[in-house]
């Protein structure tokens, strides 16, 4: 008998030890959870002034504009996204985006003015680009319909500007095509084959079903079905005129045939 009490008091002893190891650890997990929102809070308030202190810069020079964004993002901080559920009644700012509330409405509009340009240049070129249209192309057009002495727009700032076009779901979105970055203005995910076929067409502007038979060692059931799913959503086009049909890329027939015009 008195080995049992010996064995149950161990039994109690132990289940005592794995209570307070319990609760001590859950005690050090609060305690670096308080002392990791203390330190965001710091880095939010030095935020804070640094843009307060470097507004005018923020707004003017795309650079710095790109750095600043990048300190946000390193904390968490969505410069675009509305602040309305970190105010706690208290806030000057009311709603509002992290940019209306330090610099004023002109950064935040700057952005949101920004993407309806994106918009418009995405569906003036879905006729010829059936929906996808390389970052850089975008850029030029909209730097083209600018007035002069306007603030400089960089690639970073249109990514950030199709940022705030993801309310509307899927159709506005920014993909890599081989090495280049594309906005997909259709909500059309591109498969495996289809994403081989447009970058192989950076190349030379075309491809055909024997090219991609020959560089990707496809079947040809396989590359046709890729060419036509692409040339019926208007990514390609087709030239009947050769002894094998070409597919173009639409947007590197345009840009040669610019090219052409500019020279003649």
């Amino acid at each position: 008998m008195s080995r049992k009490g010996v064995g149950l008091a161990a039994f109690d002893r132990s289940r005592l030890t794995s209570a307070q190891y319990a609760s001590h650890g859950s005690t050090l997990r609060s305690a670096n959870a308080q002392a990791l929102e203390n330190q965001l809070a710091v880095f939010r308030s030095l935020l804070h002034q640094f843009a307060r202190t470097h507004a005018r810069d923020i707004r003017s020079n795309p650079t710095f504009r790109a750095q600043f964004a990048r300190m946000c993002a390193a904390i968490g901080v969505d410069p675009l996204a509305s602040s309305n559920s970190n105010t706690n009644g208290g806030g000057s700012g009311g709603g509002g985006s992290i940019w209306a509330q330090l610099l004023g409405r002109s950064v935040n509009d700057f952005y949101f003015e920004l993407a309806v340009r994106v918009v418009e240049v995405c569906s003036e070129t879905r006729g010829e680009n059936g929906g996808l249209i390389e970052l850089r192309k975008v850029r030029e057009r909209i730097m083209r319909g600018r007035i002069e002495g306007a603030s400089e727009i960089t690639e970073d700032d249109i990514l950030r500007a199709v940022g705030t076009l993801k309310p509307l779901g899927s159709a506005y979105s920014v993909i890599t095509v081989g090495s280049k970055p594309y906005i997909r203005s259709v909500p059309k995910e591109l498969n495996t084959d289809q994403s081989a076929v447009l970058e192989a067409a950076q190349v030379l502007g075309y491809v055909s079903v024997s090219m991609l038979m020959v560089n990707l060692k496809w079947t040809r059931a396989r590359a046709q079905t890729a060419l036509e799913d692409l040339m019926g959503e208007g990514m390609l086009w087709v030239d009947k005129q050769s002894d094998e049909w070409e597919y173009w890329s639409p947007g590197f027939m345009l840009e040669n045939q610019d090219v052409v015009t500019e020279t003649g």
